[in-house]
Order: structure tokens, then sequence, then C-alpha cells
């Protein structure tokens, strides 16, 4: 999975296509991301003592890894990423558009 935690991505499908948000949480198995202020469900809760609280809540549910792509920090575009290996055998991703190093 080349989308990590902290990623800032832009959601190319669905009902929120055009947003742009932080990666929260990244769920590799599942090909899944959690991203902030993006695929807002209602969620039904019961009060369970005085920690949670009761009624209809908004929360964030997961987006397949498909419907998202990485925002490049040097072009500004969304962009497809690549992995290449540096001089020192670290392997890094890429920008394949500016073949800029992401991190």
């Amino acid at each position: 999975m080349n989308i990590r935690k902290n990623d800032t991505v832009l959601v190319v499908t669905g009902k929120d296509k055009g947003k742009k948000g932080k990666v929260r949480f990244a769920y590799p198995k599942d090909e899944k991301l959690i991203i902030e202020g993006v695929n807002f469900i209602k969620k039904h809760t019961r009060a369970t003592g005085r920690v949670r609280q009761a009624g209809i809540i908004d929360r964030e549910s997961p987006i397949h890894i498909s419907d998202v792509m990485l925002l490049c920090d040097k072009c500004h575009h969304p962009v497809r990423i690549g992995l290449r290996f540096l001089e020192d055998g670290k392997k890094v991703r890429y920008c394949k558009s500016c073949k800029e190093v992401i991190d």
C-alpha cells in the first residue's frame, strides 16, 4: 500500500469526489483509509455508561484506496506513486509526474 498515514490525498470517485484530506488511519490488509472530513456516515448509538453520547452521530468511515490519489507536495497535483531504491539501498516513494522523492 503506497499511501500512508499523514499523507494528503484527493478523492477521485464517489459521493465525496474532489475533496481533499489528510489520512488519519490506514488499514493495509483491507486496503482502506480513513480521511479527515471525507465519507461521513450516520451511526445510531445507544448510551453505555457516561462515556458515549446517545443518538445519531456523524463519523468518518473507511474509503477504498483505489478511490483516492496522493497529492504531491512539489507539483501540487494528484499523482501516481512509484517505488525505487536510492544509492544507499533505501526504498522510497516518488512522484511519477515530477520524479521527486516523496519521503
